[in-house]
């Protein structure tokens, strides 16, 4: 969501990096930006081997907890959160194409809840559903939200589905779930040198680009 259908302008690191700073660990932005895209819980457990920090169940926890709690609150209230540029139009011509939208994320489906009500995606009838990492078995890079999103619409075919997201492990993701067309996008955490690294079968500059993959 964040970076792909939702505009970022760092909040989502800056607040991330507040998380571990509030539990006593000072940790590097740059080092924030490379688990972007991850299950939280996973991320902050590589952050923390990473900075040779015993990643205890609690405090991995603990930091979430204060993660959750910060990002929420700014999705809910701050008058700075808006849809990423034209998202709601693209939206709009998907569903007038027949083509089913659905949003999954990295974030706990407590913050995927506070940005899709922000928005009333689902009640104005522009996304048909989302589902957030913390709702099946593991979060990205492996496939489980695609293939719940594809059992819930009762779409058995991988090619039908189109992938579209602005990490790393977005692009592995749907390489991962078969996925027929895989799309990065430069509107958020990664650079077009970064996702080309993934190999995805398109990168894309703005999600109005959208307009001319899929026909």
């Amino acid at each position: 969501m964040a970076g792909t259908t939702v505009a970022d302008k760092g909040d989502v690191v800056a607040a991330f990096k507040n998380s571990f700073v509030k539990n006593g660990i000072e940790v590097n932005a740059a080092d924030l930006q490379t688990v972007r895209g991850l299950k939280k819980t996973s991320a902050i457990k590589i952050i923390l081997e990473k900075l040779g920090v015993d990643a205890i169940d609690s405090l991995i926890e603990k930091i979430h907890e204060d993660f959750i709690s910060s990002i929420t609150g700014y999705y809910r209230t701050s008058p700075d959160v808006a849809a990423a540029p034209v998202a709601e139009e693209v939206f709009i011509w998907l569903k007038k194409k027949e083509i089913r939208v659905a949003l999954n994320t990295g974030f706990s489906k407590e913050v995927a809840d506070a940005i899709v009500n922000r928005f009333q995606w689902t009640q104005r009838g522009l996304i048909d559903e989302y589902i957030s990492s913390d709702e099946v078995r593991e979060g990205r890079p492996h496939p489980f939200m695609i293939q719940q999103l594809m059992k819930n619409a009762d779409i058995k075919n991988t090619n039908e589905v189109a992938k579209i997201g602005d990490t790393v492990v977005d692009i592995e993701e749907g390489r991962n779930a078969g996925c027929g067309i895989v799309i990065g996008i430069t509107t958020g955490a990664s650079l077009r040198k970064q996702l080309e690294l993934s190999h995805p079968d398109y990168i894309i500059d703005r999600i109005s680009e959208l307009k001319t993959l899929i026909h």
